[in-house]
């Protein structure tokens, strides 16, 4: 059975998502210690089309909710991903 593994990769600054081992979705991010920038998401082109970089960017914004940080969302997709969740809009960045 196949599992997803995420992982905050602090000296990266990225949360990877892997299964069996092999990267398949990235979130890079910068962390000022109030909020979190999101700047870049990225999934391999295999795995694309799988909903990986939604499952990671919910990880990464629980993740910083937990660490009570508040979020910028500089790439496009997880400006996309908020707009899809608005019940995690009290998140953002004001």
């Amino acid at each position: 059975m196949t599992t997803n593994e995420f992982a905050n990769e602090h000296d990266a600054s990225r949360y990877t998502m892997r299964r069996d081992g092999v990267i398949v979705s990235a979130l890079d991010y910068n962390d000022d210690g109030r909020t979190v920038s999101f700047t870049r998401a990225f999934t391999n082109l295999p795995y694309r089309g799988n909903g990986y970089a939604a499952e990671l960017t919910a990880f990464a914004v629980d993740e910083a909710e937990k660490a009570g940080r508040t979020v910028i969302p500089m790439c496009w997709y997880v400006a996309d991903w908020f707009a899809e969740h608005p019940e995690r809009a009290h998140l953002l960045s004001r």
